[in-house]
């Protein structure tokens, strides 16, 4: 079975508090490979980031002080027609950090032929997630296509995915890049 992770595709990160041009382009393209897998027999999970009223002071607030994501807002909220493809049966991981420990965990004993993550942010929230995969599915192949993922910053981006292949994640680079 493949299984795809749509990585906080959330408000707050495409026109709320973190929103950026381009963010929202994406949109489309992960409600149509939602639908694929689906069709395909594939397993769909979401993370989304998850923060409380005390934002501002743990390290993450002090170190980028924009309130986001603060559970039961508006901004906390999974975007456009992705959250309309979300079924009550698609798991769903809150962190309160980059990575989900709780999503690898999840997925240490499962026997998946692939992993692809989509969504946002490609060099922060999409890299910490894909490691953590990597590391509890050792052989499974974890793809990210750069055609599903978005990044305010596209240096960034870039890098983030040059180290994706450091580390034996196939990094799926459309011919228009």
């Amino acid at each position: 079975m493949k299984l795809l992770v749509i990585v906080d595709y959330q408000n707050d990160f495409v026109n709320g508090a973190l929103g950026f041009e381009g963010a929202e382009l994406i949109d489309r393209k992960i409600a149509h490979k939602v639908r694929d897998y689906r069709k395909e027999g594939g397993e769909v999970i979401f993370t989304m980031d998850t923060h409380q009223e005390d934002y501002l002071t743990t390290q993450e607030g002090r170190k980028l002080p924009i309130e986001h994501c603060i559970e039961d807002t508006q901004g906390h909220r999974l975007y456009g027609f992705t959250a309309k493809e979300r079924t009550e049966k698609d798991k769903i991981f809150y962190k309160d950090t980059f990575g989900s420990l709780e999503l690898a965990d999840y997925l240490k004993f499962k026997d998946y032929e692939s992993v692809e993550l989509v969504g946002v942010i490609s060099n922060m929230c999409v890299l910490a997630n894909a490691i953590l995969i990597k590391t509890a599915l050792p052989e499974t192949e974890v793809i990210v296509n750069t055609e599903y993922t978005a990044a305010p910053d596209a240096e960034l981006a870039q890098k983030a995915f040059d180290v994706m292949e450091g580390l034996q994640i196939n990094v799926v680079r459309p011919e228009a890049e």
